[in-house]
């Protein structure tokens, strides 16, 4: 029993090790750029670290200390972590199964529409408060800037049927 104690706390104290990067991550997203696409990724990200910081804490101390307590409470959190990880992986294939995308004539990629997509995903993408925040990390990103600004809902920009390549297409024939 002793050595499978020592092999849990060792393994924790490489999670604990591995989640300082992650806090890093998430501190220098939030420290080091104004980009409205990386800000939605902040907070998701220190939250990850942490949990997995104090969960690998909690095995830590519990395997090497040989702390009963600690320990089921370790295994409690640690189930936890893995059925949410599972249900976030099942809710994300659930609403993104049929956006497979669809071939078009002449064209070397897919062409993929709002209507591909779970009517969940679709709901929550075109309220007025979800459009403004794409909207506003569209319109931040270096490509095109004023193409993604012109669309002041988000079913004039659904509704512009545009390919993936036409905003490349439009910065070369401007320069």
């Amino acid at each position: 029993m002793p050595l499978s104690n020592n092999v849990i706390g060792c393994i924790n104290f490489i999670s604990v090790l591995l989640s300082i990067p992650v806090i890093g991550a998430g501190i220098w997203l939030a420290m080091g750029t104004v980009n409205s696409c990386v800000k939605l990724l902040q907070w998701p990200v220190i939250i990850l670290g942490i949990l997995i910081l104090l969960v690998g804490l909690a095995g830590f101390i519990g395997g090497f200390w040989r702390i009963t307590w600690l320990l089921v409470i370790y295994l409690i959190a640690m189930l936890a972590l893995i059925v949410l990880l599972g249900i976030l992986v099942g809710f994300i294939y659930m609403v993104t199964i049929r956006g497979s995308g669809h071939p078009e004539p002449n064209r070397a990629y897919l062409e993929y529409s709002l209507q591909d997509f779970s009517g969940y995903l679709r709901r929550r993408v075109q309220r007025s408060y979800k459009w403004d925040r794409i909207r506003t990390c569209l319109s931040t990103t270096s490509l095109c800037p004023e193409l993604n600004q012109s669309f002041s809902t988000a079913q004039d920009f659904f509704n512009a049927r545009l390919s993936p390549i036409q905003c490349v297409n439009s910065l070369i024939e401007e320069n």
